[in-house]
């Protein structure tokens, strides 16, 4: 192809570079120079235009469109007339889409002329959905160029591939617990009939049942019996483990294990089973909400007649980060923020910290333990602030109480706000409520940090504030190693009433069976969330450059 500027004289037949309103007339791009134009031109005053003039050999790109598209058509695929170079394909049914990405990256290596766009490898569509778009970039290709990309894709079928879902029977089974509310059930109920829905399928009736694995089992085998074609699990509790109650729950109803967890988050922690020839999927607590999340790519491809095997699952991370965290450490914080189909990036929510310091450390006396030094001379009460400082939890609130001037004298100006609990002689309830009262109704949710627990860094407490997710519903977090539940523990804002209405030294752990559903437990690598130092045999036990010096 030649292009460039010609004169009117050459340029019959040629093919118009840059729409031109020529008087009355619109001498359009791509429109050929026929006499009419070339004369419409040459009244104009133009002796010359810019132009392509096809040489022999070259294809239109109409007719390479076409050409290029013939082949990549297949079942439940259709495709559009060819226009201005493109030809647009869409699904038919609604499906998952497989795309071999190689091929498309080589033909689109072929020639710069050729390029092919498509949707993503296992997008789920729905009739009419544009799936891929075949443009010729210039105004014609060179036939030996087009035919070496026709080969390309026809040695071989499969580029694109549309898997119709199947219309499958699902079974549901919701376990329960003390104190998960039956509001939350409902949702969940609903959220999960709203994704089988989605993908073509019918909910059975779901069985409700104790959180056990013997009722699990029976109530899996009873939607067998109803025939059920994929069985589904939602625990009241998290599933932490593949021999945890919901997996042991399959294998009692005669199935198998085959994995658990995924690199998709949210959505790491589901385990796929099967019974029989039928799948068996225990969801993480994600599946409570509508939001994407890692049961959607399992439950497309089971609906879509692709199996799903480990390797399937573990071959997922690569776009299986759903969400920005942004309390994740550098360097993700100084990275622009990107916008997921569509979407504005949430802002981070506030979190404050609330360091409770005002008990009277009856257990250590006559020392007060928050200001006893360590071998640097730094108080405890300093080394737990610094830690929380350390964090994205801001602002931070100390509460005081006894010996209040000590414990400021020993925080030396550090960028805190010191709150002052006049009752806290009454115990831990006072100095709690003393400090959630004092935090800011900008804050979404409070951090509580207790004040002899110097062994908690910022990093334990960034994970913390990573997983609060009130739209994932986890709106308490708490820290756990070996499944022991420890401190520091972050509370939503809606908590704070209930908290502000407790009383005595129990703090507000005892919210927490009353709200299961709420809470997410994250599990830490060494013990350092268990260990409060309130005895003086507990000191001897720190690490040596922590050790006060003199107590004992």
């Amino acid at each position: 192809m030649i292009f460039g500027s010609a004169a009117l004289a050459d340029a019959r037949g040629a093919i118009m570079a840059h729409s031109q309103k020529v008087g009355e007339r619109m001498i359009r791009k791509g429109a050929l120079l026929d006499d009419a134009a070339i004369e419409a031109l040459r009244e104009a005053g133009r002796t010359e235009v810019i132009c392509a003039r096809l040489e022999p050999g070259d294809v239109p790109e109409d007719i390479a469109a076409h050409r290029l598209a013939e082949p990549l058509v297949a079942p439940l695929i259709g495709r559009s007339r060819a226009a201005t170079g493109r030809v647009n394909l869409s699904a038919e049914a609604p499906g998952l889409l497989r795309v071999d990405a190689a091929r498309i990256d080589r033909l689109n290596t072929i020639d710069e002329a050729m390029t092919i766009g498509t949707l993503p490898d296992y997008a789920v569509v729905a009739p009419k959905d544009l799936i891929a778009t075949i443009k010729i970039i210039p105004f014609s290709v060179p036939g030996t160029v087009l035919a070496v990309a026709e080969a390309l894709v026809r040695q071989a079928p499969g580029v694109l591939t549309l898997h119709p879902f199947r219309a499958l029977k699902v079974g549901l089974v919701i376990t329960s617990l003390p104190g998960l509310k039956d509001s939350v059930t409902d949702k969940t109920i609903a959220i999960t009939e709203a994704r089988i829905t989605a993908l073509t399928g019918a909910l059975l009736p779901p069985v409700h049942c104790a959180h056990a694995e013997d009722a699990i089992g029976r109530a899996l085998e009873g939607l067998i019996r109803d025939g059920a074609d994929l069985l589904l699990v939602i625990g009241a509790s998290a599933v932490v483990d593949r021999r945890d109650v919901g997996p042991a729950g399959i294998v009692r109803a005669g199935g198998e294990i085959l994995h658990f967890g995924m690199p998709v988050d949210p959505g790491n922690l589901i385990c796929l089973g099967r019974i029989g020839g039928r799948p068996a999927l225990v969801l993480p607590g994600c599946a409570r909400s509508p939001s994407l999340n890692g049961i959607d790519f399992v439950l497309s491809r089971l609906f879509a007649g692709i199996e799903v095997t480990p390797r399937d699952m573990m071959r997922m991370g690569v776009g299986g980060l759903l969400k920005e965290m942004e309390t994740r450490p550098m360097p993700r914080e100084k990275a622009p923020a990107t916008v997921r189909s569509g979407m504005a990036p949430r802002s981070a929510p506030v979190i404050a910290a609330v360091v409770l310091g005002a008990g009277r450390s009856r257990r250590m006396a006559p020392h007060n333990k928050l200001l006893l030094a360590d071998k640097s001379g730094r108080p405890m009460i300093a080394r737990v602030v610094d830690n929380v400082l350390s964090s994205g939890a801001r602002p931070v609130l100390v509460v005081t109480g006894h010996q209040a001037e000590e414990v400021e004298r020993a925080l030396g100006g550090r960028p805190v706000r010191l709150v002052h609990a006049p009752d806290y002689g009454d115990g831990l309830a006072a100095s709690l409520k003393a400090g959630i009262a004092a935090v800011p109704p900008e804050c979404a949710a409070a951090l509580v940090c207790l004040g002899d627990m110097p062994l908690v860094t910022g990093r334990m407490m960034d994970r913390l504030l990573s997983v609060y997710d009130p739209q994932e519903g986890r709106l308490i977090v708490l820290p756990t190693f070996r499944g022991k539940q420890g401190n520091p523990m972050l509370w939503d804002r809606r908590f704070f009433p209930e908290i502000l209405g407790i009383a005595g030294d129990s703090g507000a752990r005892s919210l927490v069976g009353k709200h299961m559903e709420s809470v997410a437990e994250v599990e830490m690598a060494d013990d350092a969330v268990l260990r409060d130092f309130d005895t003086a045999e507990s000191l001897a036990t720190l690490p040596r450059g922590m050790r006060p010096e003199g107590v004992g």
